[in-house]
């Protein structure tokens, strides 16, 4: 299968004005997207709390990643404003992506950024197949799981999404036992773990596992 690309960007945003931000992003963000080519979709996560937001498109192929860089600038810039907020950008290859059934509305997701040798990312990857996502995917309310990384930077970032916020909530203890487990056996440093609103889910990325 060939490798899929995706570009997330950080959104800092300001609180208040999130629900507009939202709305920019589904009437004129997604639209604008759709019409680039190699686009296959995009998602975007929520932290009211922080006014983290996190918006992610997925890409064809790394030529189509690339092509596609300055109209999304052009988007980023104009979403930025919407949302008040600063931005960071991080490209990553999608390394794997598995559904057990699409999200609905009131999806959640919790995300883990790690760190380790980029020579380590091969094992990484296959731990995270085989030791942590069979055990995931029994967790109730789980939707779906993927890990993206960027092998230049020895970086990768997970995402579990879960039918609720409740479901999330009850896994938690759970998913911590069983990230650990895994980042040890990878000699991974977690670097940060945060916990998500899917406020838009169409990163239409086909199975990868």
């Amino acid at each position: 299968m060939p490798i899929m690309f995706a570009r997330s960007t950080t959104i800092h945003a300001h609180p208040s004005y999130i629900d507009a931000g939202i709305k920019h992003v589904r009437d004129t963000v997604m639209p604008t997207l759709a019409d680039i080519e190699g686009c296959l979709g995009m998602s975007l996560l929520i932290d009211r709390g922080s006014g983290r937001c996190i918006a992610t498109s997925s890409w064809r192929d790394e030529e189509s990643l690339r092509a596609s860089e300055g109209p999304v600038r052009t988007l980023r810039d104009a979403a930025a404003e919407i949302f008040h907020g600063t931005t960071e950008v991080s490209r990553w290859e999608i390394a794997v992506m598995h559904r057990d059934h699409h999200a609905e509305r009131g999806a959640c997701c919790r995300v883990t950024w790690i760190k380790t040798e980029p020579a380590h990312m091969d094992r990484g990857v296959d731990l995270w197949k085989m030791a942590a996502l069979p055990q995931m995917e029994e967790l109730d309310g789980f939707c779906s799981a993927s890990l993206m990384l960027d092998r230049a930077a020895g970086r990768g970032v997970s995402s579990l999404t879960f039918d609720s916020a409740e479901a999330m909530e009850r896994s938690r203890g759970r998913v911590d036992s069983i990230r650990a487990e895994v980042a040890r056996q990878a000699g991974a440093e977690v670097l940060d773990t945060c916990e998500f609103e899917l406020a838009i889910a169409h990163l239409h990325v086909p199975e990868m596992a």
